[in-house]
């Protein structure tokens, strides 16, 4: 599906009088659509299970719920990623020969949210040295984590600087914000607060300094204000923006919601439920009995749970359909958290429950009225609080919601009976066979560098 979905992009949005010629906005849509549909399927297939959302049913043994981790969990990851790292870096070139100030702060936002989650996910990884294939460097070296951090932040203040909000975008309609320059601005500075919040722990990034100089000076440094700003793609189902599921029906084919994921939205009598999940049956499926997960990691056989459990809604995948790349609500819980933690003087309460809000009605919910008179659901004063509502934020967010419980501890996950690894998360993917096999000098220098090639190694910012 994807070749054929980039085929098609590429012939709808090529200039016809530069038709020998690759334009920046030739590639920015596939690679647009391609990330963000390959992004939300990896929510569903690995986000999900790590995080509690939901897991394989009937499943009397193994699955990443059970932090059962293969060797080749992160192989799509790093493969697909690459592949539209090399398209990214084709795109700014073409910007620059162009002389288009605003492809190339597009191409250097997309360049930094892609090295973010290949980093994220795997920690040191080829950066500098990477997609120059066509210079015979085939065995590129790896860039640490921390100058990988250095660079893409670096880039994401340049790309600021670049974006020029009265000139417009002239090579065809892009499909994420159909050309309006001052969105991107406000995704680019938006993700620099995402990427500097997860390295914050490290003092030598001088994060939170730099995150209150954006949330400062909104004039130069413009974020989302509202969902409509927000980086969601819409997936319309007109070919080729199609559902990334060729079958919606497998996304609920034998699958249940996580009880930690159900049971939270229980206790905030919270209207994204019926958005997210199906309500659970008694056993001989006739009767309606509200909403009940399955709790991961269980021990024992499946006979031990006497009702059909609430499943995915089959809609989420269902064109129209959107798929998540940034969230309005994500900007409001860093908010949230840099206030409460004294970086910045806003009202952390304030910032709290615009984000909940913002995230109810990003699926399409209407926000009660009452929903912070409930204890359960109102901000409390703690940092463990605005955690537990970003994780709701975060839902169907690529590896969002794994990549800020690695940095935060949060939220508090149950740990079942069967749960392998020590009943510890995992914290990263292993590198790929090929490029242990292919790149074994450079693979066993970041190797050393790291402490080890293991789903337990920590990477620099978490340390």
């Amino acid at each position: 599906m994807g070749t054929a979905c980039t085929s098609d992009f590429e012939e709808l949005n090529t200039d016809p009088n530069r038709i020998e010629k690759i334009s920046p906005g030739t590639l920015l849509n596939p690679i647009i659509y391609e990330m963000a549909s390959f992004n939300t399927s990896r929510s569903n297939a690995f986000t999900f299970d790590l995080m509690q959302v939901a897991l394989p049913y009937p499943s009397t043994s193994g699955g990443v719920h059970r932090y059962d981790i293969s060797e080749s969990a992160g192989n799509s990851t790093w493969n697909t990623y690459y592949k539209w790292l090399i398209n990214i870096k084709e795109m700014r070139e073409a910007a620059v020969a162009a002389n288009d100030a605003n492809y190339e702060a597009i191409a250097l936002t997309l360049n930094a949210w892609t090295y973010s989650l290949l980093t994220d996910s795997f920690g040191d990884v080829p950066m500098e040295e990477a997609s120059r294939g066509a210079e015979r460097i085939f065995q590129p070296a790896f860039n640490t984590q921390q100058e990988i951090y250095t660079r893409i932040l670096a880039d994401l203040e340049t790309a600021n600087g670049l974006f020029n909000t009265t000139q417009p975008l002239t090579y065809g309609t892009e499909i994420l914000y159909a050309n309006e320059v001052a969105n991107w601005q406000r995704f680019c500075n938006s993700l620099h607060l995402r990427l500097l919040l997860r390295v914050s722990k490290r003092e030598e990034m001088n994060a939170n300094a730099r995150m209150a100089e954006i949330v400062n000076n909104p004039a130069q440094y413009p974020v989302f204000t509202k969902n409509e700003e927000a980086a969601i793609l819409k997936i319309t189902g007109v070919v080729p923006n199609v559902s990334p599921w060729g079958r919606a029906i497998d996304f609920t084919t034998f699958r249940a919601a996580g009880k930690f994921f159900v049971d939270n939205l229980n206790d905030f009598e919270d209207p994204r439920r019926a958005k997210f999940i199906t309500q659970a049956r008694s056993a001989d499926g006739k009767t309606l009995i509200g909403y009940q997960g399955i709790p991961s990691g269980y021990s024992g056989n499946d006979s031990q749970f006497d009702y059909q459990p609430s499943n995915v809604n089959i809609a989420l995948v269902t064109a129209p359909m959107i798929s998540v790349i940034m969230s309005y609500a994500e900007v409001e819980f860093i908010k949230a958290e840099l206030a409460q933690k004294g970086i910045i003087s806003g009202n952390a309460q304030e910032y709290y429950e615009k984000g909940v809000k913002a995230a109810i009605e990003q699926w399409g919910a209407a926000m009660p009225a009452d929903y912070f008179t409930n204890p359960k659901a109102a901000y409390d004063g703690t940092f463990e609080r605005i955690m537990l509502q970003k994780y709701y934020a975060l839902y169907f967010n690529d590896y969002q919601q794994w990549f800020e419980y690695r940095r935060t501890g949060l939220p508090e996950l149950p740990k079942g009976d069967a749960m392998l690894n020590d009943k510890r998360v995992p914290v990263r993917f292993r590198f790929p066979t090929t490029v242990q096999t292919n790149n074994t000098v450079n693979y066993q220098k970041a190797v050393a560098a790291m402490g080890g090639d293991d789903i337990n190694t920590k990477v620099w910012w978490e340390k």
